[in-house]
């Protein structure tokens, strides 16, 4: 089986029965037991005696999704691909809806998110992203004809129209930011169903995302031209990445040494994520950083990265 809870529920239990043992001895003693055997392994070491890392997953197309019971996705490939590496072999998943793939985090339910999560400032105060792993564009499902003329979300704004958006999703804020009405769906499939319906006269997510979507559909829809928002005048530069707990930097650092290896040969990338519909245009460019988007100034971002963004011009 391709998901699971067992090993986290597992290693969850080790750690209580590890509490309750610390505080039978503490109480025979007034002073604390030094930590030894198995209790001071870091989370990458059970990691490699476990042999497997449960990571969380949206169902989004082509990130992260099952088909026929398998676990399958670009991000799911790298994840095979680093941890392997690693030393740990098998990835199972947890199946989690958009909003609640970070409070999962937290609550150890998982190990990591392996979701394409986009870097943003708010999230990196929850949890700890990996360098990014994919960039990515925006688009629209739209009804057969382009019926409002989407072409960017300022056109949406001024078009008036109410966007299917996957709830806590970066096409959420984008929509937030500049008043256009919006209602919150759990899953891609959902969006679709809300604009074949007439809830929503389109729906906002990543390009490649929805290209995925809309050829495996008959349903009347398609797909406008992929595009970088702009919110206040400034591009907002995005990029999808591993999200891990907060105070497991050993554990992301082991991950970002292997991802590095992966994203600076154009050629290994393309041949791990490329069977998914990534192009070269996805890889992440030299230059774009955790760091800086953390920071959230993607104003002098952009101007940063104009030339291999080809926002100069």
């Amino acid at each position: 089986m391709s998901t699971s809870s067992v090993r986290p529920l597992r290693r969850a239990v080790f750690a209580a029965g590890s509490a309750l043992t610390l505080v039978a001895l503490a109480a025979c003693s007034s002073t604390a037991p030094d930590a030894g055997g198995g209790d001071g392994a870091s989370t990458l070491e059970q990691l490699q005696e476990e042999g497997t890392v449960t990571v969380a997953f949206n169902g989004e197309r082509p990130y992260s999704y099952e088909d026929a019971g398998d676990l399958t996705g670009a991000t799911i490939a790298l994840d095979r691909e680093i941890f392997g590496a690693l030393g740990v072999d098998e990835v199972e998943g947890v199946q989690t809806e958009w909003n609640s793939l970070i409070p999962g985090l937290t609550a150890g339910r998982y190990d990591t998110v392996s979701a394409g999560m986009s870097i943003l400032p708010e999230r990196c105060e929850q949890a700890l992203f990996s360098e990014p792993e994919i960039m990515y564009t925006t688009a629209f499902m739209v009804p057969e004809g382009n019926p409002d003329n989407l072409t960017d979300m300022q056109s949406a704004k001024d078009a008036g129209v109410k966007l299917a958006v996957l709830s806590g999703a970066i096409e959420e804020g984008y929509s937030d930011s500049l008043d256009i009405e919006t209602i919150a769906v759990g899953t891609p499939q959902d969006a679709l169903d809300a604009v074949t319906s007439g809830r929503a006269d389109a729906s906002a997510l990543t390009a490649i995302s929805l290209n995925t979507l809309v050829e495996q559909t008959d349903a009347p829809v398609e797909v406008t031209e992929s595009f970088v928002a702009v919110i206040d005048g400034v591009p907002q530069i995005g990029a999808g990445a591993e999200a891990f707990p907060l105070g497991e930097e050993e554990l992301r650092d082991a991950y970002n040494e292997e991802l590095a290896k992966i994203v600076s040969d154009e050629e290994r990338w393309l041949e791990i994520v490329g069977p998914f519909g990534f192009t070269a245009a996805e890889r992440p460019v030299e230059g774009l950083t955790t760091e800086k988007l953390c920071e959230g100034d993607l104003e002098t971002l952009a101007e940063e990265l104009a030339p291999e963004l080809g926002l100069d011009g």
